[in-house]
């Protein structure tokens, strides 16, 4: 395989301009087509390792003047990539399934919560698709619970506090703010999407080029949290 729209393409891309991961180009096509990350952004990136989102997060914050941070989560200890990096950008090691609202709060600039939250998560793949495909919505929907602090009953339109964790407080993205969620595809994603659609703005599906023609995997970009 080669040429543009490849794995193999993708690969050498990011090798030839420092990206820890052909999945940097996957963001940067978001970026581009949402501007989902403007200067002085206080970015929060659930499931962060290696780090190419990492990257493309900090430059999207623009020149070091600017201010801005990012923040990454992820259940191994991941160091911040030299390239594409400045000291705007930390990792913590925390589970995210287990994290609550006010600590990951506590991440963001004088505790007043991320302007953008990024989900790159994914379970570990079994093979087995139904399997699979519920575990990525548990993962997709502690990000959302994570970032809105409330869940949504699509009949009545009522919020809902989604969870015993949520409860001492609302969700850690701010009014305005932008969400990013990776799927794999199943029946179950678009209820999501519709209480995604109710929380924000304008919520749309997004499958970037640098996918693997044999993945299942889809992006929820929300924008404007209501």
């Amino acid at each position: 395989m080669s040429g543009a729209g490849t794995a193999d393409f993708f690969y050498r891309e990011a090798l030839r301009l420092g990206y820890v991961a052909r999945s940097a180009f996957k963001l940067l096509q978001m970026q581009k087509q949402y501007r989902l990350i403007r200067p002085g952004d206080s970015v929060l990136d659930l499931g962060c390792a290696p780090g190419a989102w990492l990257q493309v997060a900090c430059q999207g914050l623009g020149p070091f003047q600017n201010g801005g941070s990012v923040v990454g989560i992820d259940m191994k200890k991941v160091r911040v990539p030299s390239v594409h990096c400045d000291s705007r950008v930390r990792t913590v090691c925390a589970d995210v399934m287990r994290l609550l609202s006010d600590q990951a709060r506590a991440l963001s600039p004088q505790e007043k919560g991320f302007s953008v939250v990024l989900s790159d998560m994914c379970p570990a793949v079994s093979g087995i698709t139904t399997k699979d495909a519920a575990l990525s919505c548990e993962l997709g929907m502690r990000a959302l619970s994570l970032s809105v602090g409330r869940a949504v009953n699509v009949n009545e339109e009522i919020p809902l506090v989604s969870s015993d964790s949520e409860i001492n407080g609302d969700g850690i993205l701010r009014q305005g703010g932008n969400l990013v969620i990776k799927f794999l595809e199943s029946e179950d994603i678009q209820e999501i999407a519709r209480i995604c659609k109710l929380c924000f703005k304008k919520a749309s599906w997004f499958r970037p080029k640098a996918t693997r023609s044999s993945s299942r995997e889809i992006y929820l970009v929300c924008q404007g949290l209501r």
